[in-house]
């Protein structure tokens, strides 16, 4: 039998836990190792949580005097300058920044970001900026898991599914929803539903939710009546989805163009974060409701507390788009998450009153049912994500009985506004960027390969003032097709030349000593280098019709790279992803 301990002091060191970790089976490992991701990514969210309702409770005194207006703006600028300064935690920021570390850097993500959007968010929050605490909770569980995966050095694969538990015990823990937790991360995050994920992912949400559960309490966050749902309330959510659509829409063509309107009218980004920070504290001295995270707005409504008119119902949710584009546009720290579920809540309260003055004689479900409905619709439409939006509003709101109004309108709303905004909020950006690349995508495959991996360098070089003769006595002694021309003086590349190109030079031999290399060369304008991507490579060999390209570095060329290598190598790549 394998000795695996020489000696009990061995049991004290690291070096061998770390050796012992990569000789467990895979998914025996992936499991255990979803036990300190979730637990890590447990105790973040819960700490978020409970610092984020210490600090209003704190500053809730300033709210009854008019220099309240002033707080956004100053948790903007500690937002800021605890992420850029402090932390120095620059580049993407949030939900995207993860999403993007799955898609092109196989889940490395910076262990300061697993602080740094803690309280930067915490900053922008508390301090009244219109956002929500899930996005940089994301960021900072996927951030344990992929340091957590570093740290045993553990491979690209195995990391990714880390990353995913840390994603998944992130939303677990902040909403006491463990299959929302597991849904969101394989949905929105890791875009592959496959056992290698969802094992460990399962476990670290698990893990998660129970050390929120022990902190915090067994505490479903937004308790509802029991409502009934009739044949004309269902009918009535296709209506509900088109409204819902409208809103998605304008929140995901809102959010980059204030952020893109601020830029051109402020130049200095200080004056830029501030003026956006005065602007949502004058918006919430009319609308106390855009304000923060917005979750007890959400409570008064879907208990039915709180009963607000039609238009004051839609001018809020369009306060909370302008307010949370305002305050995300800007910087700060803080996710879209929660503003959906407020801006869904209101334009659930808004579509019942619809309802009742259009068929006053139909006794319609309470208007609770259709906050809950909308909140379900907005996370569905926004982020493109129905089952994380069905699943997470049942979690969060025991409301089983409405789960078919629930479908219904999440999935609708979703697939309406794919029609009109083909990427979710989180995605807009790195799908214009060229960054968002899904598993068993050919994009995403052909980013997993490189160009040395599919180099020929066994080539012959030919100079370019060789006569034609001796090109020709070059071909009658090797089997290649394909020729790079170099300068005789300096040995860089100049050209490439191919034997099918220019046969009937070689069949005319009144032409071999008179006819120099330079003259019939092909004419290759394309070129590649050893660091390009080969979804850029696969492109140039479309645009320029040809088979095979030069790999060139500082003037020279290193060897040639075909297209039917490449196409062989990423159909190997498929078979080894494929069976994983």
């Amino acid at each position: 039998m394998r000795r695996f301990i020489d000696h009990p002091a061995d049991l004290l060191s690291w070096q061998y836990w770390k050796r012992a970790a990569l000789r467990i089976d895979e998914p025996v490992l992936l499991a255990a190792m979803g036990i300190p991701v979730g637990l890590c990514s447990g105790l973040a969210a819960v700490f978020l949580n409970h610092s984020i309702q210490r600090v209003s409770l704190f500053l809730k005194p300033v709210w009854e005097h008019w220099y309240a207006l002033l707080l956004p703006a100053v948790g903007a600028v500690l937002s800021v300058f605890l992420l850029n300064t402090v932390f120095r935690d620059g580049g993407e920021h949030g939900v995207p920044g993860v999403i993007y570390s799955v898609s092109r850097k196989g889940g490395l993500l910076r262990l300061r970001s697993s602080v740094s959007q803690l309280f930067g968010s915490l900053c922008t929050i508390a301090f009244g900026g219109s956002a929500g605490p899930e996005a940089p909770i994301v960021v900072s569980g996927a951030s344990i898991g992929s340091n957590i995966a570093q740290l045993f050095r553990l491979n690209e694969r195995r990391r990714v599914a880390m990353v995913g538990c840390g994603v998944a015990g992130a939303i677990s823990a902040i909403f006491n929803a463990p299959i929302a937790g597991i849904v969101f991360a394989v949905e929105v995050i890791i875009g592959e539903w496959t056992a290698i994920h969802l094992v460990p992912i399962g476990i670290a949400s698990v893990v998660a939710t129970q050390v929120s559960r022990i902190l915090r309490g067994n505490q479903i966050p937004f308790e509802h009546r029991v409502f009934n749902i009739h044949t004309l309330d269902l009918i009535s959510c296709v209506g509900f989805a088109i409204l819902l659509t409208g809103l998605s829409v304008l929140t995901c063509v809102v959010l980059p163009a204030i952020e893109s309107r601020m830029r051109r009218l402020f130049a200095n980004r200080w004056l830029r974060i501030i003026t956006a920070g005065l602007v949502v504290g004058e918006i919430g001295f009319f609308f106390p409701d855009v304000l923060g995270e917005g979750y007890e707005s959400v409570y008064r409504i879907i208990e039915q507390h709180q009963q607000p008119v039609l238009i004051m119902a839609l001018l809020i949710a369009l306060m909370k788009i302008l307010a949370t584009s305002l305050t995300l546009g800007t910087g700060s720290a803080g996710g879209i998450f929660a503003p959906c579920l407020v801006i869904g809540c209101f334009a659930g309260v808004a579509y019942r009153d619809i309802l009742a003055w259009a068929w006053p004689s139909v006794e319609w479900v309470g208007s609770g049912c259709f906050g809950l409905l909308g909140m379900a619709g907005m996370i569905g439409g926004v982020l493109h994500a129905p089952l994380t939006a069905i699943f997470l509003i049942v979690e969060i709101t025991g409301g089983y009985e409405v789960i078919l109004s629930l479908i219904l309108v999440s999935v609708l709303t979703s697939a309406l506004s794919h029609l009109f905004i083909p990427a979710s909020v989180y995605n807009q950006d790195l799908i214009e960027r060229g960054q968002l690349l899904r598993p068993r995508t050919d994009a995403r495959l052909l980013a997993d390969l490189n160009v040395m991996e599919v180099i020929n360098r066994n080539v012959i070089s030919i100079p370019s003032d060789m006569l034609l003769r001796d090109f020709v006595d070059r071909v009658r002694d090797s089997d290649h097709r394909y020729f790079p021309v170099t300068d005789p003086n300096t040995g860089d590349f100049v050209d490439m030349i191919s034997v099918d190109r220019i046969r009937s030079y070689l069949f005319s031999p009144e032409l071999h000593n008179v006819v120099l290399v330079e003259e019939i060369m092909d004419g290759v304008r394309e070129r590649v280098k050893p660091d390009d991507s080969l979804i850029d490579v696969m492109e140039r060999f479309d645009r320029s019709r040809s088979w095979v390209l030069p790999v060139v570095e500082n003037g020279k060329c290193l060897g040639i790279i075909s297209k039917a290598s490449v196409l062989n190598q990423y159909r190997t790549e498929l078979m080894i992803q494929g069976s994983s």
